[in-house]
């Protein structure tokens, strides 16, 4: 929790030093509309992307596939948003980054790699770097019930 306040911290003054930079050569109000462009810039751009990860995800799916790449891909994008929604230079900068496909497809198979995924309930084969070998599913226990309720409609 330490790291995390110092990070905050340290990224504020970083912010707050590099938009008095830029205020003092195109002045303030540029710099305050600039700020905003950029903002609304990358938040559409999110939304565009978002939205263009998803349907890949849902492809993945109809295929009997973990979308796990997608998904990380997703978080990544929002954390884009998140960055690009704070005003600075220095979290635009990173938020941008974020939005290139190349580099956020990397960070998401890095991010794959380190996941395992355990008590899998089935629907989805074993992938490369989701742990070593597949728990048994419902259907390879002896002895599971599965409690639950329904309501038939006709």
């Amino acid at each position: 929790m330490g790291k995390l306040f110092l990070l905050f911290i340290g990224l504020s003054l970083l912010e707050l030093t590099v938009m008095i930079q830029v205020g003092t050569v195109i002045g303030s109000l540029p710099t305050v509309v600039l700020i905003v462009l950029t903002a609304m810039v990358g938040s559409a751009l999110v939304r565009q992307q978002g939205l263009k990860t998803l349907l890949e995800a849902q492809q993945r799916m109809q295929l009997g596939e973990m979308p796990a790449r997608e998904l990380l891909g997703g978080m990544l994008l929002a954390l884009a948003g998140l960055l690009l929604i704070v005003p600075g230079f220095v979290t635009d900068l990173l938020g941008l980054l974020l939005l290139l496909p190349p580099l956020r497809g990397r960070l998401a198979d890095r991010l794959v790699k380190g996941v395992r995924v355990q008590g899998a309930m089935g629907g989805f084969p074993p992938q490369e770097g989701f742990g070593s070998s597949p728990e048994p599913t419902l259907h390879d226990r002896p002895g599971t019930t599965i409690e639950g309720e329904f309501e038939r409609k006709e």
